[in-house]
């Protein structure tokens, strides 16, 4: 089976998705958005994950291509293709489906925090109580009929299921506590006009790392179920 995980940024990659993904026989190759996938991917590839990313929904003038990610993704969805939409990943689906993404009022959620997940939220209940990474400064709006299954104070929308076929989350359950490093120098521009305290930041990331690695091994391992 073929897993295309389609990236935005290097360092933003399927981190500790990658090895349940090849245990149950996924073939994955790596793909930048900015060099959009045919018809033909979006079609017949096994597993589309579209990954995070520092650009947002609302920017396809400044980055045209985000109007084919978003028509792939909407033709993928509409024919029940597996697809995983992490952070900006989520929010394209969000718009693919009819939904909207703005501004969160609140201002950026960056660091660690619990998502409070709905009683039927299948696969994430493997989340509950688990301190996750959050790095976003937007929010979804679902269209009507999709329901949002997780939720942060500010954050209506953490993620929503689509059918069996498509998982949208907004924070990072795949994120790899080893690449901190890499996010945090990746990231700085947006991280000091944020005020986050990276001490503060590298000292949660080892206090919950681990814990998060282990409950998103097991949260995408029983969605691919």
């Amino acid at each position: 089976m073929n897993c295309i995980a389609l990236y935005h940024v290097g360092f933003e990659d399927l981190g500790t998705f990658a090895a349940p993904l090849e245990a149950r026989g996924y073939r994955i190759s790596y793909q930048h958005a900015g060099m959009p996938l045919t018809e033909a991917q979006w079609r017949e590839t096994d597993l589309i994950v579209v990954l995070g990313g520092p650009i947002g929904v609302n920017d396809i003038g400044l980055y045209p291509w985000l109007a084919d990610e978003i028509a792939g993704i909407r033709l993928r969805l509409q024919l029940k293709k597996p697809t995983l939409g992490i952070c900006l990943g989520a929010q394209l689906m969000a718009v693919a489906l009819g939904g909207e993404v703005g501004s969160r009022a609140a201002g950026k959620e960056i660091g660690w925090a619990p998502v409070d997940v709905c009683q039927h939220a299948g696969p994430l209940s493997h989340l509950r109580g688990v301190p996750v990474l959050h790095w976003h400064g937007d929010n979804i709006r679902l269209p009507e009929g999709v329901p949002s299954i997780a939720w942060t104070t500010g954050t209506p929308c953490q993620a929503f299921l689509v059918g069996d076929h498509a998982l949208g989350i907004q924070f990072h359950a795949e994120f790899d506590p080893a690449a901190l490093e890499q996010w945090l120098t990746g990231h700085a521009v947006e991280l000091q006009h944020a005020g986050v305290d990276l001490h503060q930041l590298r000292e949660d990331t080892q206090r919950y790392g681990a814990g998060l690695a282990r409950a998103g091994r097991a949260m995408i391992d029983a969605w691919l179920k």
